[in-house]
């Protein structure tokens, strides 16, 4: 494991500091991004103010000042208010996120190829042939110099963790936020690692967290010295033994400078709970935008699906997802539009709903034939955009 040398690139508050880039008159104030998209770039003294807030938007990050008070991403814009009723409300900007994700992978692209892209803001580097013989102060170094390159590219800061292997580097990169770098040999687990809540490794959620701490094992050091047999009664052979390895800091994956998405989904939640009737028409719309935005990410990877899923929230919070598997792959909107259509038709509409998405799953690569296919398919069968509204049929 020691002959290794994985990083962990994680922004700091990325979406917050991308804003704060726009509005540097905010710095150093509390400040969260979340509720509705950005339609226009306000002034900054134009911002709302948290507690001005109403609806059932969610946090999409906050600065840190704004985390000081207990907020963080996920939470609820009103719970958040009742916390940080001073904090500025901006509105996300999903384009310019992009933009400075790509800013800073190329950066680090530039002085460490071996790069894993793990989402927006966050990286898999193997820096091993980059460290060479140098050890540990030869890993700082490098680290030091990704932070610099990361900065010059785009004004903003990120935090670092540096280990043998995925899974430790992932836990690490947090420990020194913002701005730090955190360094850990195989030697240094039980001194940095075990004494972390056992939720900190990635892999564990909430449920599986709840049912160790009922068993009384809260932090990793605790879950390392475990009986392997006990973890396997209650969690399952596979993840009962992956939960030994973890806590000891076993993990073999290695960097992938390429992978191939499995699924590819858009999903809005409303502002406001919408009646599958009496707002129909807004449905209808934000139904057929979803497969349209997917057919276009389908196509920007160069990739069709099989399987057409739906996913349905209610306003009582209840999910039910529904797939359809088609005869053929496809990219094309009016089919996706189509399928996910009747897969509509097989759930209940009869309350408010509060979110609604789409997902194309079981991709390929197309091939002439089966493009061509597809296309007749299309051209045959499919309507034109928009779809008839399923929501008309109630």
């Amino acid at each position: 494991m020691s002959d290794r040398y994985i990083a962990h690139l994680d922004m700091d508050a990325f979406y917050a500091s991308v804003e704060l880039l726009r509005y540097p008159q905010l710095r150093g104030q509390p400040a969260v991004v979340g509720g509705r998209r950005r339609v226009a770039a306000p002034a900054g003294a134009d911002f709302p103010r948290l507690r001005d807030y109403t609806g059932r938007g969610v946090i999409t990050t906050a600065t840190y000042e704004a985390r000081a008070l207990g907020v963080h991403s996920g939470m609820g814009l009103m719970k958040a208010a009742k916390l940080a009723p001073d904090a500025w409300l901006l509105p996300a900007d999903f384009d310019q996120y992009r933009r400075y994700s790509k800013l800073f992978k190329d950066a680090v692209r530039g002085i460490a190829p071996l790069v894993e892209d793990r989402g927006i803001d966050e990286i898999y580097i193997d820096l091993t042939a980059l460290v060479g013989d140098g050890g540990w102060t030869r890993a700082r170094e490098v680290a030091l110099q990704l932070q610099r390159a990361v900065r010059e590219a785009t004004g903003l800061s990120c935090s670092l963790g540096v280990t043998p292997n995925k899974l430790l580097s992932k836990i690490a990169s947090d420990l020194e936020k913002p701005g730090g770098i955190a360094l850990i040999a195989a030697e240094d687990i039980s001194e940095r690692i075990w004494p972390l809540p056992a939720r900190k490794i990635n892999g564990i959620g909430p449920k599986a967290n709840a049912r160790l701490e009922a068993l009384g094992i809260h932090t990793i050091g605790e879950l390392a010295q475990t009986d392997p047999a006990l973890l396997v009664r209650h969690f399952g052979k596979n993840y009962g033994a992956w939960m030994i390895d973890a806590a000891h800091g076993r993990d073999q994956r290695v960097v992938k400078t390429s992978s191939e998405p499995k699924s590819i989904s858009r999903e809005t939640t409303f502002e406001d709970d919408l009646h599958p009737v009496r707002d129909r028409e807004q449905l209808t719309r934000i139904f057929t935008d979803l497969c349209v935005r997917v057919a276009d990410d389908l196509k920007r990877k160069g990739v069709v699906g099989k399987t057409i899923g739906l996913k349905l929230r209610y306003d009582n919070f209840k999910t039910v997802t529904r797939d359809r598997t088609l005869d053929a792959p496809t990219g094309d909107a009016a089919i996706i539009r189509r399928a996910a259509g009747e897969c509509l038709k097989r759930v209940a509409l009869d309350r408010r709903i509060r979110l609604l998405g789409v997902r194309v799953g079981a991709l390929s690569t197309p091939g002439a034939t089966a493009a061509a296919a597809a296309a007749a398919v299309a051209t045959e069968a499919s309507p034109a955009m928009p779809a008839p509204s399923l929501f008309d049929e109630l």
